[in-house]
């Protein structure tokens, strides 16, 4: 048994997979959740790597047996989860009028019912424990909007509303529920997509962000990292944006 164990989703690789290593990083031992094990392996073999503790678990986030299945893995090798990090979701790009009522529900089951999955599965170790960490990885495009991205980003939305009504909800149980809308970060759908589909040069893309670099995966992962601290005791129901700049409040 270890002191803290956490799921990481969508951890196979980019920001949750580095979520994943940071955890790790702080003593916290890590379930690391993709579709299936065999995608979460590299993560794993780094996070033992660095003499961390981790199991790679199969599960689609929208699915609760799948999901039910996976954290019972994960309790049975390490222990009852307090922190989770919900990472895994999906994008599309397509004009407004163009998007099918499937490619709408496909977008919603995932992002945002996978999100509701995944936390009310991890709740009774949280409230058992009268200590918890939730945070859920949202889009600056939920913030600001955008071009042919209206079935994500208002996903991404909801998680953001989500997050402000669990936040409520459970900080009388010790549970705190923050929210981190990326930007544009290197090695990921959202940023690669955003140069393909828009025809962006790195060098343009750049010069939108007001520190002039596209993010890490690890500047999502250290802002996560101090979300699931004791420290971080007193700040919940907050979108703690890590964007460069790009969405200034």
């Amino acid at each position: 048994m270890v002191d803290k164990v956490a799921i990481v989703t969508g951890a196979a690789a980019g920001i949750g997979a580095a979520c994943a290593r940071r955890l790790a990083q702080d003593g916290i031992a890590v379930g690391v959740l993709d579709l299936d094990t065999a995608r979460c392996a590299d993560t794993v073999a780094a996070i033992a790597a660095d003499g961390g503790r981790a199991i790679a678990l199969g599960a689609d986030i929208a699915d609760r047996g799948q999901v039910r299945a996976a954290l019972d893995q994960l309790c049975a090798a390490f222990g009852p989860v307090t922190i989770a990090v919900n990472n895994a979701g999906v994008t599309a790009f397509t004009p407004f009028a163009e998007i099918t009522d499937e490619q709408w529900d496909f977008i919603y089951r995932v992002n945002v019912r996978g999100t509701f999955v995944v936390t009310q599965e991890v709740l009774p170790d949280m409230k058992a424990a009268a200590w918890g960490r939730i945070v859920n990885i949202s889009s600056s495009s939920a913030q600001t909007g955008a071009v042919n991205m209206a079935h994500y980003s208002s996903s991404k939305g909801a998680v953001i509303t989500l997050t402000r009504s669990l936040a409520q909800e459970l900080g009388p149980l010790g549970i705190t529920v923050n929210n981190i809308p990326p930007g544009s970060v290197m090695g990921t759908i959202m940023s690669e997509a955003n140069r393909g589909k828009f025809n962006i040069s790195d060098d343009t893309l750049k010069a939108t962000i007001p520190v002039r670099r596209v993010g890490e995966p690890g500047d999502i992962a250290n802002a996560c990292a101090w979300l699931c601290l004791e420290s971080s005791s007193y700040v919940t129901g907050q979108t703690i944006g890590v964007n460069g700049g790009r969405v200034v409040s």
